[in-house]
C-alpha cells in the first residue's frame, strides 16, 4: 500500500530542478494532495513561463513538500523559487527559510479575510474574555484564520491554551482548552451540539451555509473577531535573480487583465487577481508573523 502511494506521488510530480539552475522556474506548494494540486499549479505555470524568456526561463516545474518544514528545506537549497501559499504559513516560511514576500493573492473576489469566534446563544459566553475554563474548537494546526489568527489573539488576551484529548476531555478552569476539528462543518456541528463551547473560522465559511447550516446558525452567535489579514500569498526564495522576481511579478500582476489567463486563474484556487502589497496589508503579515512565533513558542 505505501509503495503504491508513492508511486502516485511521484507520477504526478516532474523531476525536481537542480538548485540553481537558471532557466527553469520551480513552482512549490504544501500539498496533502499532490495530485489535485498539480493540475491546479500546472495552468498557471503554464502560462506564466513564456512570459519569462525574456529573463532566461525556458522551463517551469512543480515541487510538493509534504510541510512547512520541507518547503523551508527546499527554499534554503534553491530547489523552489515561487511558493503559493495561505498567509499564516508563509510566515512560517518567512521565518524558517528567510521566504519574500512577492504579491498578494485575491481569490473568488476576496483578499483578506479574518477569524470569527462563535457560541450556541444559550451558552452565557458574551466575549473573548469570557473563555476560561471553556473549550474551543480550531480546525487544524497550519489554519490561518481558524488557529493562528484565533489563538494568537487568545494569547494577547492573557490566557494560556492547552490541547485536549478530546471534546470530552476534562478542563481547568484557568486555562482555554482546545481541540482540532479538522473541518468548519465539524466545528459548527460540534457547539451546536454542546461538544465544544466554542467555534472559530473565517468570516467567509461563517457565510457559507455548506460550512454553517441554516440550522445551526440560528442558535449561534458571534461573540468576537480578529483583524483582517491576506487571505493567500505569493513568495520568493530569497535569493533568487532580481531580473526573474521583477519580470514574475510584473506578470501576475498583469494576468487579471490577459483574457489568455482568465483560465489558468480560475483553476488556481479561484484566484481572480495577484495584488501588490499595500502599507495595511504589510503591517498585518508582520502582526500575524509575530503571532505565528507566539503560537509556536508557546502553544506548540
Amino acid at each position: 500500500m505505501v509503495t503504491a502511494l508513492l508511486a502516485l506521488f511521484l507520477s504526478v510530480l516532474p523531476t525536481p530542478a537542480r538548485a540553481g539552475d537558471p532557466g527553469v522556474l520551480v513552482l512549490g506548494r504544501i500539498s496533502d494532495d499532490p495530485k489535485a494540486h498539480y493540475e491546479q499549479l500546472k495552468a498557471l505555470l503554464d502560462y506564466v513561463v513564456p512570459r519569462m524568456k525574456d529573463v532566461g526561463i525556458r522551463e517551469g516545474r512543480i515541487l510538493m513538500a509534504k510541510d512547512a518544514q520541507q518547503m523551508a528545506s527546499y527554499l534554503r537549497r534553491g530547489r523552489v523559487d515561487w511558493v503559493t501559499e495561505t498567509a499564516g504559513t508563509g510566515m512560517m516560511l518567512r521565518q524558517r527559510a528567510d521566504a519574500q514576500t512577492l504579491l498578494l493573492t485575491e481569490r473568488d473576489g476576496t483578499s483578506h479575510y479574518r477569524a470569527v469566534f462563535f457560541a450556541r446563544a444559550d451558552s452565557g459566553i458574551n466575549s473573548l474574555d469570557d473563555l476560561r475554563g471553556h473549550s474551543v474548537a480550531f480546525q487544524r494546526p497550519t489554519s490561518t484564520s481558524a488557529y493562528f489568527l484565533p489563538a494568537t489573539e487568545l494569547l494577547g488576551r492573557g490566557n494560556t491554551l492547552e490541547l485536549l484529548l478530546s471534546p470530552t476531555d476534562e478542563l481547568d478552569s484557568s486555562v482555554v482548552g482546545y481541540v482540532f476539528a479538522r473541518s468548519e462543518l465539524n466545528i459548527a456541528t460540534w457547539v451546536h451540539k454542546k461538544l465544544v463551547d466554542v467555534g472559530v473560522m473565517s468570516n467567509l465559511d461563517w457565510e457559507n451555509p455548506r460550512r454553517v447550516p441554516t440550522a445551526f446558525r440560528r442558535d449561534l452567535k458571534i461573540i468576537g473577531q480578529t483583524g483582517n489579514v491576506p487571505r493567500a500569498l505569493e513568495l520568493v526564495r530569497k535569493d533568487l535573480d532580481p531580473k526573474i522576481e521583477a519580470r514574475l511579478r510584473e506578470v501576475l500582476l498583469q494576468a487579471a487583465a490577459d483574457p489568455d489567463a482568465e483560465e489558468a486563474l480560475l483553476g488556481f484556487f479561484k484566484t481572480t487577481r495577484f495584488l501588490a502589497i499595500d502599507p495595511a496589508s504589510q503591517e498585518a503579515l508582520d502582526r500575524l508573523a509575530q503571532g505565528v512565533a507566539r503560537v509556536r513558542s508557546e502553544v506548540e
